[in-house]
């Protein structure tokens, strides 16, 4: 791959290859350009960055560290495996990263609410504290799956003072979240802003979500190099539902050629559609949430039922720039069943005192994975999240035995 990728992609219409775009009901191509045009406007003002970097030190605490999992690594006889410690960001996920972002650009356009979904709840929680902190109101669309099973993220926004918002149709997850998400929003674009949680929906926020992301990469590059004799990893990893955690820190390696990039996609309990939400594995060509990728479809081409264990995975959809990175080969993209994320889950909480989300989990189970074939070699892990949300869901169903 020839060098500066992320000056080439996307294009001004934001296009990866065939995928991406924005397609928009009439009411919202307004709203969407004008997004689009202040985003690239404000975004590269010195004032904006520079109060972004001071609320990345001072209010989330970054940057994050790495960490060398020595024991997991010793477990598996195989190659060496490095944490980026996402976690440990201000609530606990990857997720505040592009939530301040976006809600400082929201103030910056003179918004007053801000209107997102949410799957796990970190990106709830996250929006509803960067609401908190610029002083804006805000609205969270979650599915009553979810609301059940990630109950702690619930109280957490509305302890922030978000109003959640049950959705009750279809599989009530999130993808009718997302529709709920967008429904909303359609009744008020001009003092709203839909912040989209992923690098999925329609142009510009594959962009905008990526680019707020990319200290992810930035740090870790920098980070490795410090702490390694090696300046690069040979194998970055990432679990991929909509895919932010994933194109944050690929940033920070995607032009070097000689690091592995993975995608790990959730299996859940099986190949058959409605059992898992593996979209790349087995997706095809579609549109989506206005914009066009890989999406898991039923017999009559819409999306179909998906699950996965975790719920931040548990999406019929793919941001479109991992579609695109699919299609030219520069990232391998593989799957990990729940089971396999639940024994990563645990190992990683035995072995090295930390409590993964069960969406990072799948990371690690992939690493896992890899590690024995992989010996003298090293692989770097986002690890985007911390279990705090997922604690009692995982005893309540599974115990506290490996």
């Amino acid at each position: 791959m020839s060098g500066h990728y992320l000056k080439k992609h996307p294009d001004k219409n934001g296009w990866y290859g065939e995928y991406g775009g924005a397609f928009l009901p009439p009411q919202l191509e307004q709203p969407f350009a004008e997004i689009s045009e202040a985003y690239d406007r404000i975004s590269l003002s010195a004032d904006f960055q520079n109060e972004l970097k001071y609320i990345r030190k001072h209010f989330q605490g970054r940057p994050t560290p790495i960490h060398y999992a020595r024991n997991l690594s010793d477990s598996l006889a195989g190659a060496r495996i490095y944490l980026k410690r996402e976690d440990l960001n201000h609530t606990g996920a990857h997720k505040l990263n592009h939530c301040m972002a976006e809600a400082l650009l929201a103030r910056h356009m003179g918004k007053q609410r801000l209107i997102a979904e949410t799957g796990a709840g970190q990106h709830g929680v996250a929006l509803a504290t960067a609401a908190a902190y610029f002083g804006l109101e805000c609205e969270i669309h979650m599915g009553e799956v979810d609301i059940e099973k990630e109950h702690p993220n619930v109280v957490r926004m509305k302890l922030l003072g978000a109003k959640v918002v049950p959705v009750s149709f279809g599989g009530r997850t999130l993808k009718e979240a997302v529709d709920s998400a967008f429904q909303s929003y359609l009744k008020d674009p001009v003092t709203s802003i839909y912040a989209i949680g992923s690098v999925v929906g329609p142009h510009p926020f594959p962009k905008m979500v990526r680019d707020f992301q990319r200290i992810v990469g930035e740090e870790a590059r920098a980070q490795f190099a410090e702490m390694t004799a090696s300046d690069l990893p040979d194998h970055v990893a990432a679990c991929v539902g909509g895919g932010s955690n994933a194109m944050g820190i690929f940033q920070g390696f995607i032009d070097e050629e000689e690091v592995t990039l993975h995608g790990v996609e959730p299996l859940g309990r099986g190949t058959k559609l409605g059992e898992h939400s593996a979209t790349i594995t087995y997706g095809s060509d579609g549109e989506i949430h206005g914009f066009r990728s890989l999406v898991l479809t039923n017999e009559d081409g819409q999306p179909a039922p998906v699950h996965s264990i975790a719920s931040g995975l548990d999406y019929p959809g793919v941001g479109p720039e991992h579609a695109y990175l699919h299609k030219i080969g520069r990232v391998l993209y593989s799957a990990v069943s729940d089971q396999q994320t639940l024994d990563a889950f645990y190992k990683l909480s035995r072995l090295e005192g930390i409590i993964p989300a069960l969406e990072s989990a799948h990371a690690v189970a992939h690493a896992i994975r890899m590690a024995p074939e992989h010996p003298g070699e090293s692989i770097l892990i986002n690890l985007s999240g911390r279990g705090d949300k997922d604690i009692d869901y995982v005893a309540d169903n599974y115990g506290y035995n490996v």
